[in-house]
């Protein structure tokens, strides 16, 4: 869950985010909507939509009729969820078999010599 919130508030950090130029504010687009017209029908809005908006990876942002249909899974079980399935899907990257050695026995030896504590 900290990771989307890091994630959310890196995305607000975005200079799209805030930017005030004329593309930005969309004087353009708004008149030609007018009044009577919707934003989805004009190629302004299509050109941004799907880049406009930080995606969850993790929260649901449903509104709560459709949270409750798809389950109604909290956002911590959600977490849980994903994290047991990262853990499941770890595949050891790819590393020298000689290079895995010697950092197996500098572990060793530093814990052997009383390194900082770890817990594995």
């Amino acid at each position: 869950m900290d990771c989307e919130i890091l994630q959310q508030i890196q995305r607000y950090m975005e200079p799209e985010t805030f930017a005030t130029g004329p593309d930005d504010i969309a004087l353009d687009a708004i008149k030609e909507v007018g009044n009577s017209g919707h934003f989805f029908g004009i190629q302004h809005t299509q050109d941004r939509y799907t880049t406009a908006f930080y995606q969850p990876f993790l929260s649901d942002w449903k509104n709560f009729e459709g949270w409750e249909a798809a389950g109604a899974v909290w956002t911590p079980e959600r977490a849980h969820h994903m994290f047991k399935e990262i853990i499941g899907s770890f595949e050891p990257p790819p590393m020298d078999p000689g290079i895995r050695q010697e950092l197996s026995e500098f572990v060793e030896r530093r814990k052997a010599e009383g390194g900082a504590p770890t817990d594995f």
